[in-house]
């Protein structure tokens, strides 16, 4: 955890702050923290600042805080992600915040499987703590818009054009398809899929709203790795 990341409900205060759960615990046993210690923090959706530790007790910390620097600026970037399998999820949602992605769409394809959908990993609060834990790696207050679309072919005809509309539109896939592109400064809708690719016909219907299919080479990567290179390689 390089950023404590503070709740509303942890002010008691304008400037102060009583935290009583796993970020306590972590400035404890990893921060070995004691008070009169400066700590990192940032408010969810707010700016970034210092902290200073006025009283540590067993069961809960008292804070003075006070925020005076912007986050870090997203990347230009829409990310359509087939869903991954429960546990790569996870990771991915991690990655993701901690990369800067500032929305991400959560999609269906046909080698998604149904049970997938069913994971308690995708309830509101599991998909959150997951963001927290990537933007509190990286140093980042702002969570990424996540979108949920279980009917791949509506979602591509229907309302991907608009999504895509002004922005460079790739298909990350393996085959016989030009590098993907690197250093971009524009803005990027980019598709990744499950482990084994896109179907044919998903390429067909990515193609036709606006995206082009580009690749990283002969290898077939995991999902969690291929987000990490692509986004690296784009940006």
């Amino acid at each position: 955890m390089n950023l404590l990341l503070l709740e509303e409900a942890d002010f008691i205060a304008a400037d102060r702050v009583v935290l009583r759960d796993r970020r306590l615990v972590h400035m404890q046993d990893v921060h070995r923290a004691a008070v009169g210690d400066s700590l990192r923090v940032g408010r969810i959706g707010g700016l970034m600042g210092n902290a200073h530790l006025l009283r540590l007790e067993a069961a809960e910390a008292e804070l003075h805080v006070s925020f005076d620097q912007p986050p870090p600026a997203k990347l230009p970037l829409t990310l359509l992600l087939a869903l991954p399998r429960p546990k790569m999820l996870r990771r991915v949602l991690q990655t993701v915040a901690a990369m800067g992605v500032p929305k991400v769409v959560l999609l269906n394809s046909y080698r998604v499987e149904k049970s997938f959908w069913q994971t308690p990993f995708l309830e509101p609060d599991a998909v959150r703590e997951q963001l927290i834990l990537g933007l509190e790696q990286a140093r980042d207050t702002v969570l990424p818009q996540i979108i949920i679309e279980k009917r791949f072919k509506p979602f591509v005809e229907d309302r991907l054009p608009a999504m895509t509309e002004g922005t460079l539109g790739l298909i990350g896939h393996p085959g016989d398809y030009p590098p993907c592109p690197r250093g971009l400064d524009e803005s990027v809708t980019l598709a990744i899929g499950p482990e084994g690719g896109w179907i044919p016909y998903e390429v067909d219907l990515l193609t036709k709203a606006g995206l082009q299919p580009v690749q990283l080479g002969a290898r077939i990567l995991r999902v969690e790795t291929a987000v990490t290179a692509l986004l690296s390689r784009l940006f």
